[in-house]
């Protein structure tokens, strides 16, 4: 089966392009810090641990740059573990939210993964 160059990079960009969107999605959930009326040092101290998990995002699409399949596993098994550690107590909007972007992600580096393998030479 011969696959476009053209398909092949839109996909890897558009899982790039919506891992970068979904890590200011989940970074925006950090401001609350600001209304809780904590000292300067405290405010930076919870800001930067509220975005942990922006850092890691950001991480897991650096290693994926050249090896997409990492960003495939990582990201489903990251949609498996929020859906898992809201045990039923997370509203489903918040699964969806949170885990359907995540499943998108996983799902379109592996497809970029796949392309780039059974690219002709």
């Amino acid at each position: 089966m011969k696959i476009n160059n053209q398909h092949t990079g839109m996909v890897s960009w558009a899982a790039r392009i919506i891992c970068i969107a979904f890590a200011v999605f989940i970074s925006i959930f950090s401001l609350d810090v600001f209304s809780k009326g904590y000292g300067f040092w405290k405010t930076i101290l919870a800001l930067l641990i509220h975005l942990i998990p922006t850092f890691f995002i950001i991480l897991v699409l650096i290693l994926s740059r050249r090896r997409e399949w990492i960003g495939g596993i990582i990201f489903s098994i990251l949609g498996i573990v929020y859906i898992i550690a809201g045990g039923g107590k997370t509203d489903w909007s918040a699964i969806v939210f949170i885990s359907g972007p995540l499943f998108i992600l996983g799902i379109l580096f592996f497809i970029s993964w796949y392309q780039k393998k059974h690219q002709p030479a």
